[in-house]
């Protein structure tokens, strides 16, 4: 049996957020990444792949490249393309890069990979003094599955959002929600010890 998926809570999401200083260039764009790993459930390497003609503003959609190439249109919440636009308006240097996200020190550059957001990841969980039980992008993929879960969400739906091509990938995700489980045990014979 594969082990239990490890998320981050709705309200450590809210902690973080709130924690960014978005006055500051970086804070502006870290602020993105992180309700784009938070609201759209992306993977690290879909946020670093992302680029600025995979926005679609008229629309209110992103295009997002996929594990194997794969594409997913997705729609572009309110509150994630208000972000966005902040970071492209007032904290993204100047570059010919077609990247959404640039590094912040020399070389201004496009990521070289997805380990850049892990450690934007890591260095806000740090500032914001909490104590996850891990520092990688892909619990806030769980939080959001778990959460949309929480709210009566169906598997195929939150297969679909997340990107997945077969059903299994998405069950993983039926063993996220512990205080549900929790109220499906049986007392233990005996009682508690």
């Amino acid at each position: 049996m594969t082990s239990i998926a490890r998320a981050i809570s709705a309200e450590h999401v809210r902690q973080l957020l709130a924690s960014i200083d978005r006055r500051t260039a970086v804070g502006r764009r870290d602020y993105a990444i992180l309700l784009l790993l938070a609201r759209l459930g992306l993977r690290s390497g879909e946020v670093v792949s992302l680029e600025l003609d995979d926005i679609d503003w008229n629309l209110g959609q992103v295009n997002v490249r996929g594990k194997s190439g794969q594409r997913n249109r997705l729609p572009l919440p309110t509150e994630v393309g208000k972000a966005i636009a902040a970071y492209l308006r007032r904290g993204r240097p100047d570059s010919a890069s077609r990247r959404v996200f640039l590094r912040v020190r020399a070389p201004i550059c496009a990521f070289r990979g997805p380990s850049g957001i892990g450690s934007i990841v890591r260095h806000s969980l740090e500032r914001a003094g909490i104590q996850a039980t891990t520092s990688g992008a892909h619990q806030f993929r769980h939080g959001l599955a778990t959460e949309m879960l929480r709210q009566g969400a169906s598997l195929s739906e939150i297969g679909e959002l997340l990107g997945h091509r077969h059903p299994q990938t998405t069950k993983i995700y039926t063993k996220v929600d512990i205080k549900a489980l929790r109220t499906l045990a049986l007392p233990w014979p005996g009682g508690v010890r």
